[in-house]
């Protein structure tokens, strides 16, 4: 009998702790609901500050913070600092590519042959002739507008250029179809557009190179010596490639020196 009621007490405090244990775990669970809850809805105070047509008193350097303006979160940070920041970035842009080059730009972008031609203009590559007359005859800036016409009427109709994906690819295309000699002024037109990008880093390159080889202690130097020593500089990878021996040999054959080289140093 006594084994009966042992085991009947084990039962009921068995569940008891189970009873106990599931209430338990409910309650954490509970708890978590409410923390994930809690951490998804922003705090009041951050809706408030961030509401964009609160109005808030804006500080004037110099006064106190009583007489400073009443202005709105969005105007804030519109134009105060939006605004200010794309200001700037513009001033610099502009700064970095003057009107011209950007006119420049805009007129080679009309070779791009994506789109079967679509910015193709006529207007804008013939004032490319009046910019560069240094390379374009009177003729050819009179007779190039003809020649613009004909020349994006055939390569439209041409299917072998509607593979063409930019400028480089259209002049190996028309070096291909012998294009460039039907439409000689429009190829030199392509050339331009290829040799200038590279001819402006080149200068680029000088500059930053004349820095380097006249400095301070080089400032009294002969003006044939530094465009030796500039093309020794700025084309020093092909330089490397020369063979020293090969340099003396055609010194030395130039003209005779108060000093001679030994017989056994070449």
């Amino acid at each position: 009998m006594m084994e009966f009621l042992l085991l009947d007490v084990d039962k009921v405090l068995r569940g008891e702790e189970m009873r106990r244990f599931l209430v338990d775990r409910a309650s954490i669970e509970n708890v978590n609901v409410v923390q994930q809850e809690a951490e998804l809805e922003p705090p009041p105070n951050v809706v408030n500050e961030f509401n964009p047509n609160e109005i808030v008193r804006d500080p004037v350097r110099g006064r106190s913070r009583a007489e400073g303006r009443t202005i709105t979160n969005l105007h804030h940070y519109r134009a105060e600092i939006f605004y200010v920041a794309i200001d700037k970035i513009c001033v610099e842009m502009d700064h970095r590519f003057s009107e011209g080059s950007n006119i420049i730009l805009d007129c080679f972008s009309c070779l791009d042959p994506k789109n079967s031609f679509s910015k193709f203009d006529v207007d804008k590559l013939a004032r490319l002739a009046d910019i560069y007359h240094a390379d374009f005859s009177d003729d050819d800036r009179g007779t190039i507008r003809d020649q613009l016409e004909t020349y994006v009427l055939q390569v439209r109709r041409n299917a072998s250029f509607s593979t063409c994906e930019d400028v480089q690819s259209l002049a190996m295309k028309m070096v291909q179809t012998e294009k460039h000699l039907v439409f000689p002024l429009v190829y030199k037109l392509i050339e331009l557009a290829l040799i200038l990008p590279v001819s402006t880093a080149s200068v680029e390159r000088a500059f930053s190179a004349m820095k380097i080889i006249k400095s301070k202690l080089r400032n009294k130097i002969n003006d044939v010596w530094f465009n030796d020593l500039m093309v020794c500089y700025t084309e020093r990878e092909i330089f490397k490639s020369l063979d020293d021996i090969d340099i003396i040999r055609t010194f030395t054959a130039k003209k005779s020196r108060k000093g001679h080289l030994p017989r056994n140093f070449i």
